[in-house]
């Protein structure tokens, strides 16, 4: 059994559909961060810099923060979604890597400057905007030809994709970028993502593509 400690947001919803395409059983504990739950003592023991998602491994007592972390554990205990030859997993952990260190951060400082907080600095909307862009046009070049960022689906799709889930968010029109469009598509149908897209609790609909 594992303990999920997660919010309705882009990095929550990686984790939640990643457990529910295992299909393994777990526990879900909602951490409103709206209302600061994240800073309460007891998610402070178990997840060190007050971000969600976390886990606990009922199996081992493991605590794991930070959702790329929790991504792999998961994937390598599992043995599922994530390749084991050497040269595959290096391409997989590169553009999860890409994921981590660049779509998610920019994408949220999107989040933050445009759907939020627009008009308070057009610097900074011109900015992350650009590079949300330039990101976009990256994953669209990588997707030519395939149906999946690394060939195989992997933890990577579900990674990346509920960060595209809120193109709408970023003023991202996704048919300026058709293969991101086919595949983000395509990743929406499966109903384990539908499923994970909703924890802990449903807010909106998926987004259409």
């Amino acid at each position: 059994m594992i303990d999920l400690y997660t919010w309705t947001t882009p990095n929550g919803r990686k984790v939640s559909i990643l457990l529910e395409e295992l299909g393994v059983p777990y526990e879900v504990h909602p951490i409103h961060i709206g209302e600061g739950d994240q800073h309460g003592p007891d998610f402070l023991a178990i997840s060190p810099n007050n971000k969600i998602p976390a886990i606990v491994d009922r199996d081992n007592g493991l605590t794991l923060m930070e959702s790329g972390a929790i991504m792999i554990y998961l994937a390598d205990k599992y043995g599922r979604f994530l390749p084991s030859e050497t040269m595959a997993r290096a391409r997989a952990m590169e553009w999860l890597m890409w994921q981590m260190g660049g779509l998610g951060p920019i994408l949220g400082q999107v989040h933050h400057f445009v759907h939020f907080n627009r008009g308070k600095s057009a610097y900074a909307e011109d900015r992350y905007g650009t590079e949300a862009r330039r990101l976009y046009a990256v994953l669209d070049r990588r997707l030519e030809g395939r149906d999946y960022i690394v060939d195989d689906y992997s933890i990577v799709d579900m990674a990346c994709w509920p960060w595209i889930s809120r193109h709408e968010w970023q003023a991202i029109d996704l048919t300026a970028y058709p293969n991101v469009r086919a595949w983000y598509r395509r990743i929406a149908e499966r109903e384990a993502v539908q499923r994970g897209y909703h924890v802990p609790k449903k807010v909106n609909d998926i987004p259409p593509g």
